[in-house]
């Protein structure tokens, strides 16, 4: 029986395919081991920043030196964009992208166990497409690794869902992204925008409910887009209406959803159905409307703003995030102090804050005005503190409030945690409550940037 180990990184999208990944070995027998005893090491990447290529290649050289008779195996995002960058690393023994992601476990069976490959790499352009052989007959470097990248096609591989030792399962219900953002490469290693079948989602969110599992996060590369590639009459809010409808799962939560699909019926079903958490992620980048326009993103601050206002009007203890860019080609001292007195006006509770990185192929990545290093880590800084300002006052907004919660696997200090409706963890000292149960806490106090409450 071959041992294996898999990493994450990335999205929930992307840690979505990664639990389907290990369910899928499970099920061929392959054992879970820790990577210094595992035979075959799944790193399954991101490739959004420089930041993330570079964690990949520091894991791979860890391990490598760690446990040089272990076979790399790098699928994802990464390995789509640049397999002979990958390839080219010590310990690499196969570069799986994207386009072959769903054939994974079988590559990984045939060459390791029977000494036959189950697919053949004949997509031109490849610097490796050599046949597989039984992992015994592999030393460190001894042959090429085999590198599986092609085209990514129009279908939605399906993976059933995985939670592991997640309290909190994601659903992955979309993949890919029709948006061509100038500063993103995803679109390019994710494939054009394609949906799971609306009888496939009700059926992995009834197999979650029977498990016991309180919450599902669903997921997907461009959520909003759920269903126009199958039948446009069907979109996502008739998803999540028929997910209540059929199901019984105590609670779903959008994991980031685009700003112009956040519409008012949207917002309608959230604020009045009690099993919506109450928490909306949406992606805002800049608030320069300059800035914007130049990423190619698809709305104005005051369309953005319209939607954010209009869900804190409906849920006044609604926990909003976003994701913000910091330094994108072009953007002036001027600029930067538009986005900072726009986020100041807006309801935000947290911020996911990304200094630009270029991604290659991408046009702003060809633009000459790139910003310097030491002032996008500046503006960094004061974006940081505008929101942790922001935050501290949400919080302390939460004093006596009582807020439906789910109890997590992990502690804090050896006390129990809970993730709330509104986005929040709260510390339960002195309770003993399982994990995924599903229960009202009222809100005491906030210590160390968190909230401390009790059981109702």
């Amino acid at each position: 029986m071959s041992t294996f180990h898999l990493i994450n990184f990335g999205c929930r999208a992307s840690h979505a395919d990664g639990a389907a990944i290990k369910k899928q070995l499970m099920v061929k027998g392959f054992k879970e081991a820790g990577p210094e005893a595992s035979e075959v090491a799944v790193l399954n990447t991101c490739t959004v920043t420089a930041a993330a290529d570079a964690e990949v290649r520091q894991v791979i050289r860890r391990i490598h030196r760690s446990n040089p008779g272990c076979k790399i195996l790098v699928t994802g995002c990464y390995a789509q964009r640049a397999p002979g960058e990958i390839a080219n690393l010590p310990g690499v023994t196969w570069v799986v992208g994207n386009s072959h992601k769903h054939a994974l476990v079988e590559i990984l069976s045939g060459d390791t166990r029977s000494g036959t490959a189950a697919v053949d790499s004949p997509f031109p352009g490849n610097p490796h497409t050599g046949k597989g052989t039984a992992l015994a007959d592999f030393e460190p470097q001894a042959a090429p690794p085999r590198v599986l990248v092609g085209e990514i096609g129009d279908t939605f591989h399906f993976a059933p869902v995985f939670a592991d030792d997640r309290t909190r399962p994601t659903l992955k219900i979309q993949d890919g992204c029709n948006a061509r953002c100038s500063f993103c490469v995803i679109p390019h290693v994710r494939g054009e925008s394609r949906s799971l079948e609306p009888g496939k989602v009700i059926e992995q969110v009834r197999e979650l409910e029977q498990s016991g599992y309180q919450e599902v996060v669903l997921s997907g590369i461009n959520l909003g887009s759920y269903g126009r590639d199958r039948d446009r009459s069907f979109s996502f809010l008739c998803l999540l209406e028929r997910i209540l409808s059929e199901t019984r799962i105590p609670r779903l939560r959008i994991s980031s959803i685009e700003p112009m699909d956040v519409s008012p019926k949207l917002i309608g079903l959230v604020a009045t159905e009690p099993r919506m958490a109450q928490h909306f992620h949406v992606p805002l980048q800049s608030g320069s409307n300059r800035i914007l326009r130049l990423m190619n993103r698809r709305y104005w601050t005051t369309q953005y703003a319209e939607r954010v206002v209009a869900a804190r009007e409906r849920m006044p203890h609604c926990g909003i995030g976003a994701d913000v860019m910091v330094g994108f080609p072009g953007e002036t001292e001027s600029d930067h102090a538009e986005s900072l007195r726009f986020i100041e006006s807006l309801p935000f509770t947290y911020l996911h804050i990304f200094p630009y990185s270029a991604r290659p192929g991408t046009p702003a990545a060809a633009r000459p005005e790139q910003v310097d290093g030491r002032r996008i880590h500046e503006r960094v800084r004061e974006m940081k503190s505008l929101i942790a300002a922001k935050r501290s006052r949400f919080l302390l907004a939460q004093i006596g409030q009582r807020l439906s919660a789910v109890v997590l696997h992990k502690s804090r200090g050896g006390v129990r945690m809970a993730l709330s409706t509104n986005y929040l963890q709260v510390s339960l000292p002195g309770t003993e409550v399982s994990p995924n149960t599903l229960l009202d806490v009222e809100i005491g106090r906030v210590y160390d940037s968190q909230l401390v409450g009790r059981p109702a």
